[in-house]
């Protein structure tokens, strides 16, 4: 057995013991005079839910109603942080716990997934994705283009990552084995892995392309008492996921080079593919003219109208499912759900809201400042320092919305705690969650780059070997832009 086996093995069987000594070690520690016992207890419970998110000891969805619990009883017999001679109660401890799921964000990435949903049932994301790559061409190299294409198009429309995958695998697989590509295949293999790196790069390019990206723009919102468009987002984001995707493309062909120049046959077998879902239904177009209605709200939020993202999506939502207008029926959609997704995310919202409101952010914060010297740092060496330090941190996490949640609050208090005049809180905040969305080193690093690697095509190695000069590459263009273009735009 090899030692990474053992360790995996070690951390899941003994994560959940070792999470929760830790989480007694905090609360049983001397509380500082500075740090009220419930900011204690929440420190506490974030260790535990960083390891147990990191171990994978138990699944995500248990883990969320684990952490309700922890907040629930851990807090609720704490002191009032506003009135420490008075425990606060489990039934507020409850309400803390719960105030994540009756945010925006949590609306929003609900809706989201509903619109996924609605994508699969008309088969409108395969069709999507199948005309993209027909215009492309048979060359190996210009399907790999078609496939970051595709990553891209879809990120407008699909606001769920492993939706996005889910979606694109399949047809990639069909190509693959009509073409006769045999397991083992170089070209197989930088296929599936520019289908995961792509949507991961254009989660960062689009506001609404994943979960995580929610939970930054909803702290940001509730702690700075600023909102983020979408056009806001898109510009400051595109241009760098637009270049990444260009450096992906000649990095799987560099260092991964297909073994072949050009598929036989290749035109012909996605026509075959094109012509097995027939003409084009009711539905489908009836949810292209929704989806487009949708995308036109969010790219002119709060320049033509007052309506915000999730607003809006809801409201398409609510079109999706009525009668004659509609495309799919709450049985159908409700099958094609991660139900385990949507309680994450909202027990991720609230255990930031929880770490704020108990003050034990900003203490972490401050001292974590104090530690790596950031308080007399230039705005660019702490978006250095961060980033890096984000990138390193992720190598643990298998959910970029976990890791946002967990790191997200903190963020921003560290920013705020530090001395150096005329810095852009909200700026800085909104470009290192771009670091957050950089799963590019290892297959567990994100959802979507287990989706591709469970088809076997290709090896732990080549994903590692494609995906450190991509983050290395990625975190220097972080740096290059953060002293140019987002300087420009007032958000360095």
């Amino acid at each position: 057995m090899s030692q990474d086996v053992v360790k995996e093995s070690f951390m899941k069987r003994f994560g959940l013991v070792i999470a929760i000594m830790i989480m007694l070690l905090v609360w049983c520690l001397p509380t500082s005079p500075d740090l009220p016992v419930a900011g204690q207890r929440m420190i506490g419970i974030l260790l535990f839910a960083i390891v147990v998110w990191m171990s994978e000891c138990i699944s995500y969805p248990v883990s969320a109603f684990v952490i309700l619990a922890l907040i629930a009883f851990g807090v609720g017999v704490a002191p009032d942080v506003a009135k420490p001679d008075v425990m606060l109660g489990t039934s507020k401890g409850l309400s803390l716990a719960l105030s994540g799921f009756s945010t925006t964000a949590w609306a929003l990435v609900m809706a989201a997934l509903f619109l996924s949903a609605a994508m699969m049932i008309t088969g409108l994301d395969k069709r999507i994705a199948l005309f993209v790559m027909s215009k492309i061409g048979v060359k190996s190299k210009h399907m790999v283009i078609g496939v970051i294409l595709v990553g891209c198009v879809l990120s407008f429309f699909i606001p769920s990552t492993t939706a996005r995958v889910s979606c694109v695998v399949p047809i990639v697989i069909g190509i693959i084995r009509a073409f006769g590509v045999k397991q083992g295949s170089t070209f197989a293999a930088i296929m599936m892995i520019a289908v995961a790196q792509a949507d991961s790069l254009w989660n960062v390019g689009v506001k609404t392309a994943a979960a995580q990206n929610m939970v930054a723009v909803n702290f940001i919102r509730d702690i700075l008492g600023k909102d983020i468009s979408w056009l806001e987002w898109f510009i400051a984001a595109a241009p760098f996921a637009a270049i990444m995707s260009v450096i992906l493309y000649f990095v799987v062909i560099k260092i991964l080079p297909p073994e072949i120049e050009e598929i036989p046959g290749g035109q012909a077998t996605i026509k075959k593919m094109n012509d097995e879902m027939g003409k084009i239904t009711w539905p489908e177009i009836r949810l292209m003219v929704i989806s487009c209605l949708l995308l036109a709200f969010w790219m002119s939020e709060k320049k033509l109208h007052p309506f915000d993202t999730s607003s809006v999506t809801i409201a398409g939502i609510a079109l999706m499912f009525l009668p004659k207008i509609g495309v799919m029926n709450w049985k159908d959609s409700v099958s094609k759900i991660n139900w385990g997704t949507i309680i994450l995310f909202g027990v991720g919202i609230s255990l930031g809201t929880a770490l704020l409101r108990t003050k034990a952010a900003t203490w972490m914060a401050e001292h974590f400042a104090d530690f790596l010297g950031l308080n007399s740092m230039t705005a660019l060496t702490i978006l250095a320092v961060l980033s890096f330090f984000l990138i390193i941190i992720h190598l643990g996490f298998a959910s970029a919305t976990a890791l946002s949640a967990a790191m997200i609050p903190i963020v921003i208090s560290v920013l705020q705690s530090v001395e150096t005049p005329d810095i852009n809180v909200l700026g800085l905040t909104m470009i290192l969650q771009y670091v957050i969305c950089f799963g590019f080193i290892l297959p567990v690093n994100a959802p979507q780059n287990m989706i591709a690697y469970g088809t076997g095509y290709f090896s732990v190695k080549q994903f590692v070997i494609t995906g450190v000069p991509l983050a290395v590459i990625g975190y220097l263009l972080i740096m290059l832009f953060g002293a140019t273009y987002w300087k420009w735009l007032g958000y360095v």
